[in-house]
């Protein structure tokens, strides 16, 4: 009985670090992106935005090919949904590049703290 008590817990905690970690990168994406609407008419603006756009790039990109993986504990429908988001976000993401607006970012800020609420909440 310890042995299998001390395996969940090894488990768990891998599970909470993972979700934590991801929470917290999620949450640095999206203050990233809050910086650049908050300072928008500030210099060097365009390099800013691009690295912020960047990093969220990447971190959902990683989240992407994670949740296409068939052998994902995620239930199939929840790891449809965030891939749909995933993808809504590379729309997103190419859509601000091509035209800049600070409003544009609201969307991909919206959806990184949600999502980063929620693993925090799991």
């Amino acid at each position: 009985m310890y042995g299998a008590r001390a395996a969940y817990n090894t488990v768990r905690a891998t599970t909470n670090y993972g979700r934590d970690l991801e929470a917290a990168v999620l949450m640095r994406a999206a203050r990233d992106l809050k910086a650049v609407q908050d300072h928008w008419n500030d210099p060097g603006r365009l390099e800013r935005l691009e690295d912020a756009l960047r990093i969220n790039q990447r971190v959902w990109s990683i989240f992407q090919a994670e949740l296409a993986d068939p052998a994902h504990p995620l239930p199939q429908k929840v790891r449809k949904d965030l891939l749909a988001l995933g993808a809504f976000i590379d729309k997103r993401i190419l859509a601000v590049l091509a035209s800049p607006a600070p409003e544009k970012l609201d969307a991909i800020i919206n959806i990184n703290l949600n999502i980063a609420a929620g693993l925090q909440g799991a």
